[in-house]
């Protein structure tokens, strides 16, 4: 998206502009594809505007027509439904429910929820400014933007207070483990409590684009085109040569560019550049000096997906949930299934994960049994994503890129996607959706392997650099947002969710406008 966002501006300012994707199609983790009547979305499941997206297609004079996206949340048989600030009550109940001996641990972290969900109302209170024609309409800088950042400028540093782990912060509330991890496991670890806790705002902010979130990537992709620049898709960029600034990919092509924004895995683009032609010794340093920052670092959380086409009618699942859910069938919580269960403790063997496939089984069976999913229904939203009276599932867990590495290793890759599905569908079949199994038509999986494979990034990472770092490898405050897309490689500029942190779909956007604005400004 930060590629396509990139290229759409810069086309539209009539520059001639190339874009090479690595897939079939673009957009990388915003996608849909059809599988035999179904539609189905392949990365994200819905979107989130944050002032950003809106914004951008509005300024570009594009139209996709976004559809409401309502978010449930699950324990056991109980699901609430987010459709306010007010929901916050019906979620303490839920969790009250379940925990008891805790309502007074629950009322503190829910006033907590509150608190950061008015700072979200200052953060994301108005239109981002960069998406806005400000010399046409300066009364937009008076009376909106100043405003706000009177209120942005006293918000700030309570928001900055926020920025330790959510498991951290959490414990200070409540010594019920089981209780911060039905709040919090699934965030990715070490997720800043703010971006964490913010959840309920964001989950008031999602959309969802008519015909499948694909529908975002191919309205840009259009107005790339209609401006008459290129896409060539299936072409992975292979080698670059800053001082010849060219660009040559998997089939022997070279392409000679003025500036090349990179949006892709950054350990990659350091890969592939090829330094021995450069001769100024400060600008060879600080790329060194970069490429040895990004060595040691690691993406974050990846997932495994789950998409299920049964026989059963949408009205079915809208008694149960909204089109969007997150569900955790256990209140036991993933801390009493950890990952060092399975590490190696043989001195005499380099460290990883143990051989012993029924050990590993049997993990991932307690993993499966206390994750929380998230479930998505295309069809919930448009009725037109799947045949009459059937429907389709895309049921995801956080899942461990190295482990599943490991598993592909020992040889029983095709086994574990399997044995997965078969738990997964075992699991919500003797929960939320009595029935599931019986009237299951098809299935397949998608790994953490398969997103690296078809995304491209470090560790199948859904959401740039781990929060599990010893630092994030990124610019991670707003106020220095524009110069995340810099690199000190001459000429080439990066974009899309390896720049800033937290990333996400609007920062992709973001930083995709802002390396276009950047290369107008040189090249002008």
């Amino acid at each position: 998206m930060a590629g396509l966002t990139a290229a759409a501006y810069l086309s539209n300012a009539g520059l001639k502009v190339l874009l090479c994707e690595k897939e079939k199609q673009t957009g990388g983790l915003v996608n849909s594809f059809e599988y035999k009547g179904f539609v189905f979305d392949g990365g994200i499941r819905a979107i989130e505007d944050s002032g950003i997206v809106s914004s951008m297609l509005r300024q570009l004079g594009l139209r996709v027509e976004f559809l409401p996206n309502p978010v449930s949340v699950g324990i056991g048989k109980d699901v609430i439904t987010v459709s306010s600030k007010e929901s916050l009550g019906a979620y303490q109940e839920l969790l009250d429910k379940h925990f008891p001996d805790n309502q007074q641990d629950i009322a503190s972290i829910i006033q907590e929820i509150a608190k950061i969900m008015d700072y979200m109302d200052v953060l994301y209170g108005i239109d981002n400014p960069l998406f806005q024609d400000l010399k046409n309409n300066p009364g937009y800088v008076f009376r909106t933007i100043l405003p706000w950042a009177v209120k942005y400028l006293l918000t700030a540093p309570k928001i900055a207070k926020l920025g330790k782990p959510v498991d951290e912060y959490l414990a200070s509330f409540s010594t019920n483990q089981a209780l911060l991890d039905i709040i919090a496991q699934h965030f990715f670890q070490k997720t800043p409590t703010f971006f964490a806790l913010s959840y309920f705002s964001l989950y008031l902010d999602y959309r969802y684009p008519r015909g499948g979130t694909g529908a975002l990537p191919k309205a840009l992709e259009q107005f790339v085109l209609g401006n008459r620049g290129e896409i060539r898709r299936e072409t992975a960029i292979t080698r670059v040569d800053p001082r010849r600034r060219q660009a040559a990919d998997d089939r022997g092509n070279v392409y000679q560019y003025k500036k090349l924004v990179w949006a892709a895995d950054l350990k990659t683009l350091y890969r592939v550049a090829d330094l021995t032609s450069l001769t100024d010794s400060k600008v060879i340093r600080g790329i060194e000096t970069r490429k040895e920052v990004l060595a040691g670092k690691i993406g974050g959380d990846s997932v495994f997906t789950l998409y299920l086409t049964v026989d059963l009618a949408r009205t079915h699942f809208a008694q149960i949930s909204s089109p969007h859910f997150f569900y955790t069938p256990s209140i036991t919580g993933l801390s009493q299934v950890s990952l060092d269960e399975l590490r190696n403790d043989d001195p005499k063997i380099p460290a990883g994960f143990v051989d012993d496939r029924p050990r590993i089984e049997d993990w991932l069976g307690r993993f499966l049994d206390y994750t929380t999913y998230e479930i998505s229904c295309p069809v919930l939203r448009d009725g037109t994503l799947a045949p009459e009276g059937k429907t389709g599932l895309i049921i995801s867990s956080l899942f461990d890129y190295s482990l599943t590495k490991h598993i592909e290793a020992m040889g029983w890759y095709d086994e574990f996607k399997k044995l997965m599905a078969d738990r997964m569908i075992q699991v919500l079949d003797a929960s939320i959706y009595p029935g599931l199994k019986a009237a299951l038509i098809d299935s397949f999986t998608s790994t953490p392997l398969t997103l690296a494979r078809i995304s491209g990034n470090a560790e199948g990472a859904i959401t740039g650099w781990a929060f599990t770092n010893d630092f994030i490898p990124a610019v991670n405050s707003l106020p220095r947002v524009a110069s995340s897309v810099l690199t000190p490689i001459p000429d080439i500029y990066q974009a899309g969710q390896w720049t800033y942190s937290p990333s996400g779909l609007p920062i992709a956007i973001l930083t995709g406008k802002l390396a276009a604005d950047k290369v107008l400004k040189d090249l002008a």
